[in-house]
């Protein structure tokens, strides 16, 4: 009988504790919208009083009204579909290419200093500037579309993966080696998940890049894809319409960066751990 007060006491404490943790998920969730809302507020305002000519910007309900037209008529799947394939092959193609080569880059110095001059060469090099030439080599079918985003993407993976390796501490490399381990164990180990963080900073700058060489790629020989949605409006003057394909297209490449979000925070799930032993 003397334990219920006890028990009572702490149902209590921790429906405090719950609806204390509520009211700060509810106020953290306010002060992220807050922006968000002032943006959208004016974005409304301005073309309907006047400020700003409607017929160049469209307000977020007639957008609205648009993208729901899209999804209506079944529309949005063909474009977001197209568009998908190409951004996430295309990083792919460039995740991997950018991971073996800044591996062998970062490992091997002496190759890394003989290639370092045409690397930083090319870098510089825009994708939209190399279109033609894909277009020229691999004609106006999908494979130059996808070119023009794996050559966008790799950069960032190659750079940030190179910088990861260089960065691992040569002592955990001689202490596996003095213990017997193989390369590929050390490589696998040891100079993996030090590099890891690098890369994948790396990998989500890939994706923003991605979705920028994606819209430059579907404007030019496309028949679907959000980019080639985007510009037709415009061309056709179906202006709400293009501002749902700006949306749309910011709402895909927010997903991409969420997604790559998740996959880092899963992948460095051990740093938590360490720091809390820490």
């Amino acid at each position: 009988m003397n334990k219920l007060p006890v028990l009572i006491g702490a149902k209590r404490d921790v429906a405090r504790k719950a609806k204390r943790g509520r009211s700060i998920n509810v106020s953290y969730a306010f002060e992220r919208s807050i922006a968000l809302i002032v943006f959208a507020l004016l974005w409304e305002v301005l073309p309907r009083s006047g400020i700003v000519n409607p017929a160049y910007l469209s307000p977020p309900s007639q957008v609205a009204l648009a993208i729901a037209r899209l999804f209506d008529s079944g529309d949005v799947w063909k474009h977001l579909g197209a568009s998908a394939l190409r951004s996430i092959v295309g990083l792919l193609l460039a995740i991997a290419g950018g991971v073996v080569s800044g591996f062998a880059l970062g490992w091997f110095r002496r190759a890394e200093r003989i290639i370092d001059p045409l690397y930083q060469l090319l870098r510089q090099v825009s994708a939209f500037a190399l279109f033609p030439v894909f277009m020229l080599f691999l004609g106006i079918g999908e494979s130059s579309k996808i070119a023009i985003i794996v050559w966008a993407a790799f950069w960032p993976v190659l750079l940030n993966t190179i910088s990861g390796v260089k960065q691992v501490e040569r002592v955990f490399i001689d202490c596996a080696r003095s213990m017997g381990a193989s390369q590929s164990f050390i490589f696998a180990k040891v100079v993996l998940p030090a590099a890891l963080p690098e890369i994948l900073t790396g990998i989500r700058l890939a994706g923003a890049y991605s979705i920028t060489a994606l819209v430059a790629a579907e404007m030019i020989g496309a028949r679907s894809g959000l980019g080639f949605y985007t510009l037709n409006s415009q061309e056709t003057f179906q202006i709400p319409d293009m501002y749902a394909g700006i949306v749309l297209l910011a709402l895909f490449g927010l997903l991409i960066n969420k997604s790559l979000s998740l996959l880092e925070r899963r992948l460095l799930r051990w740093r938590v751990g360490l720091a809390q032993n820490g």
